[in-house]
């Protein structure tokens, strides 16, 4: 799908769509808990669906849909997996079932895009080696096979924190106690966080004993709950940004004292107004593709902690710079740092490339809006935030499907 956006200024109020993040862990806790269980504001996002489809297949979770709410009849986490289990190219939904799966003592296996299977898994593929159990990723497929048993996991701070949040969703499940020791540094912090805050809200404690150490007691169980998906910093930043940019737009619905690490955002568009920052995303780096963009709008940045954007849907930092070169902005990319000259943005004269990247999409889309522009693959939306577009037509942005 080729999108033309118009130079057009954003007016109005919106709400925040629900956070991927949190979406995803309360999906799981739900449908281990089983009946009783109650997630509500949930998106269609490919993501989002991926995670629904794999907790089916994965311990034969029953649930009822409701428009954006889903009740949750039944699972068994002993029950055989039904089939492959499907994770699009959700690497959240991966990593999180990896271990859910090696809870059985049988086969399992995970498929997922080509990009998908080719980001690291080496953290589940050690622990597999270490425990003699199985691990195996043909590049098309990952086949595992449990039981894992309990003890002292040590897993790289640097690489995904999604490793730690899926060790943290099936530990609980184990007859022992175990824990998780995290070697420094500890990038994306906030996302243990906020699954920690998921497992407590299901009845499961997880606690840090020190600040890279995590204890997880055996032989608990998930305690059915009813829970609402809080707003999502992360996409919100995408709508915010219209607002620094010119346009006059308030986003509603989102938790001011949220775990999400995007919640930066805020701060760090208020940086990028003043002059040019240098900002660290270790914590935050999902915001790399919009803080790019506005930057590139206004006064330029230097930003650090960017190496794990070479493992994203994109290399996205070398994405980003390829599609800013066309509005005429200076972007130079090192291994940890990306810096990006402000001042001198021009309308594209080539179509952009969404690069199958949701957030270099709706990244680009923001800058279209002071010049025009053409974008290709702008489906990539889909994975995280399906009705962007929409979202950002009611706020006045003059958004159309080009036909082939």
């Amino acid at each position: 799908m080729d999108i033309r956006i118009e130079k057009s200024r954003a007016y109005g109020k919106v709400t925040a769509p629900p956070s991927k993040s949190f979406a995803h862990r309360l999906i799981i806790c739900a449908a281990i808990a089983g009946g009783g269980s109650e997630v509500r504001g949930i998106s269609d996002s490919e993501d989002i669906l991926a995670t629904l489809d794999c907790a089916k297949d994965c311990f034969g979770a029953e649930y009822k849909r409701n428009g954006r709410d889903i009740v949750f009849c039944g699972s068994d986490v002993t029950l055989a997996a039904h089939g492959a289990l499907m994770c699009r190219e959700s690497g959240s939904t991966m990593r999180f079932f990896i271990p859910l799966c090696l809870l059985k003592d049988e086969e399992c296996e995970l498929c997922g895009s080509e990009k998908l299977l080719s980001r690291p898994m080496t953290v589940y593929e050690d622990i597999c080696r270490a425990q003699g159990l199985t691990f195996e990723n043909n590049g098309e497929r990952i086949r595992v096979k449990g039981p894992l048993r309990a003890g002292k996991f040590t897993v790289p701070g640097n690489i995904s924190s999604q490793f730690i949040s899926g060790l943290m969703l099936a530990l609980p499940l184990l007859e022992g106690d175990s824990e998780i020791c995290i070697i420094p540094p500890l990038d994306s912090k906030p996302y243990i966080d906020i699954t920690m805050k998921a497992l407590g809200l299901f009845g499961v404690e997880t606690y840090w004993s020190d600040e890279l150490t995590i204890k997880i007691k055996g032989c608990q169980k998930y305690l059915p709950a009813k829970e609402t998906v809080e707003g999502d910093y992360s996409n919100a930043a995408f709508l915010s940004a219209l607002d620094v940019l010119g346009g006059e737009v308030e986003v509603e619905g989102l938790c001011g004292d949220s775990a999400q690490g995007d919640k930066a955002y805020t701060e760090q568009f208020r940086a990028l107004e003043a002059g040019a920052p240098v900002i660290d995303i270790s914590d935050c780096p999902d915001l790399a593709p919009i803080l790019m963009s506005v930057a590139a709008a206004k006064n330029g940045v230097k930003l650090t902690g960017t190496a794990r954007l070479k493992i994203k849907e994109s290399d996205r930092g070398a994405a980003m710079a390829e599609e800013l070169s066309k509005f005429g902005v200076p972007v130079a990319v090192y291994d940890n740092e990306i810096i990006v000259e402000g001042g001198c943005l021009g309308t594209p004269k080539e179509p952009l490339c969404g690069h199958n990247d949701h957030r270099i999409v709706m990244s680009m889309a923001v800058l279209c809006t002071l010049t025009g522009g053409v974008i290709k693959g702008a489906q990539a939306v889909k994975k995280s935030y399906p009705d962007f577009f929409d979202t950002i037509k009611k706020l006045g942005i003059e958004v159309s499907e080009i036909d082939d």
